[in-house]
């Protein structure tokens, strides 16, 4: 297994999925199984869970635009079918992350979290 970089450890714990460009026209949407999350776990685990999306992550760490960076392929479901993607997350301004995630052969939207 590859190493982790000491910054990875910025990433852990749970952020709340605070804002997005393609499904944040309702929060109660975003909210609807369970509170918009992206959670980084280990050294290569997470989830994330909005609408009624739910994967797990499998994450590498490194850089991106020399910035600490965490990206992440996903596989879970989506309304009970199958489901898979990638995304990215940097930290962006006040201490929140903001990223992108795609679904794959579906939508992808820019979105914002906060630390919960």
């Amino acid at each position: 297994m590859a190493k982790v970089p000491g910054f990875a450890k910025a990433f852990a714990g749970r952020w709340r999925i605070v804002e997005m460009d393609v499904w944040d026209w309702d929060n109660d949407f975003l909210d609807l199984v369970e509170e918009a999350h992206l959670t980084f776990k280990g050294s290569a685990d997470g989830e994330i869970g909005l609408g009624a999306l739910k994967g797990f992550l499998d994450v590498r760490y490194g850089t991106r635009d020399g910035s600490a960076c965490a990206e992440f392929s996903w596989e879970g479901h989506d309304e009970n079918d199958p489901a898979c993607g990638r995304g990215w997350v940097v930290f962006g301004t006040a201490g929140r992350l903001v990223g992108h995630f795609y679904i794959h052969n579906a939508d992808d939207s820019r979105f914002v979290c906060e630390r919960a």
